[in-house]
């Protein structure tokens, strides 16, 4: 039994936190603190505090609140260090520990990195050796970041992030997987091992199912490589073939074998296309210029089939939007399916030149 509930009284239910008077108590100590429970961020606060405090009266074990604990406070010292360079894309960069400096490689991660550096991004990878020093000496440390894991044989960062403040230390696989992707706008994979492919697959899978935004993730290896044209003909020969993907499924990745291609591809998704979020069924995606009319028509007949109801339109920034008021929007009731013909729609829109403000109802693009 949980010391906690010992604690409470031999396992006796303690006083219930949702009593009025004891969330009063809750309330002022989140004044206290500045928080403001008028406010969406204020009552999501009182929600973990309750959340937290309900352990004790649904008596968890020591174990269960040991996970617990550790993986929140993990997040939070990350999402801390993350919040200090908001601005720079980001792009998230797996591959193998055991890749040596001379494979080939290593030297097109390198290659790669040191070129998204040179456009402005900054390189994550989980901080280890092979594949993600690679990531990390092509940028060098100061537009890296380093997710390491406790693992006990990997008990060091590399020689280019170690020390840096931008180094994350991470317990839990899940707590570690989440930063790499709710923190990066591209997913590039290099050949690895089991870790590297559950991580691409657990990226793949959040995409396609639309439980994370949709990036580019571009699958790289050197000039000469196979690995990711096998990796390819399993998937389409066991996934595709027996239909348990969608052809439009495929759309999700770009397999490549020159560096450059792979930054070029993920800069072109950032060409028009800035952001995306959901109200309710109806997507909303935010774009750097308007769309012409007559791109909106070449949408709504190619695009008909993800559209549940009405038409892909412009619109102005829906009521619970606080996030880039300033730019341009198009929106349709999405079906919720097909995320890879979503990904299709954003190549389209990044494909058709800027539309220019003039002559457009001003209320419908801002």
């Amino acid at each position: 039994m949980s010391n906690l509930s010992n604690q409470a009284g031999g396992g006796a239910m303690a006083r219930r936190v949702d009593d009025p008077e004891f969330l009063g108590r809750i309330d002022a100590m989140i004044h206290e603190c500045g928080g403001d429970l008028d406010t969406l961020d204020g009552r999501l606060v009182r929600d973990i505090l309750t959340t937290a405090l309900k352990l004790i009266t649904d008596q968890r074990d020591t174990g269960e609140l040991k996970l617990l604990s550790a993986s929140f406070k993990e997040l939070r010292y990350a999402y801390s260090v993350f919040a200090g360079y908001p601005t720079p894309h980001k792009v998230s960069i797996f591959g193998s520990a055991r890749t040596p400096e001379d494979d080939p490689d290593y030297r097109v991660t390198v290659e790669f990195s040191r070129m998204m550096a040179d456009r402005g991004w900054l390189c994550i990878t989980g901080a280890g050796d092979g594949i993600m020093k690679a990531g990390h000496e092509g940028p060098g440390a100061e537009a890296s970041f380093g997710l390491a894991i406790r693992l006990p044989f990997e008990t060091t960062a590399n020689d280019v992030i170690r020390g840096d403040p931008k180094l994350i230390n991470f317990r839990y696989f899940f707590t570690r997987k989440l930063m790499f992707l709710s923190q990066c706008e591209a997913v590039v994979a290099l050949p690895g091992g089991f870790g590297t492919q559950d991580e691409l697959f657990e990226v793949l899978t959040l995409v396609q199912t639309g439980r994370s935004a949709i990036v580019p993730i571009v699958l790289l290896e050197h000039a000469e490589g196979n690995y990711w044209k096998h990796w390819d003909n399993y998937v389409r020969r066991s996934l595709l073939e027996k239909k348990m993907i969608s052809p439009e499924d495929l759309n999700l990745f770009l397999i490549t074998r020159d560096p450059k291609e792979a930054a070029d591809h993920i800069i072109r998704f950032y060409r028009n296309y800035h952001s995306s979020r959901y109200v309710r069924d109806d997507l909303v995606i935010r774009t750097k210029h308007p769309i012409k009319d007559g791109d909106l028509e070449r949408l709504n007949a190619e695009f008909s089939m993800i559209v549940k109801e009405g038409t892909i339109h412009r619109c102005k920034p829906y009521e619970v939007e606080d996030e880039y008021l300033d730019l341009p929007r198009i929106a349709f009731t999405h079906t919720r399916r097909d995320f890879g013909r979503v990904r299709h729609l954003i190549d389209r829109i990044n494909e058709f030149e800027a539309a220019s403000d003039e002559g457009l109802d001003p209320s419908e693009i801002y």
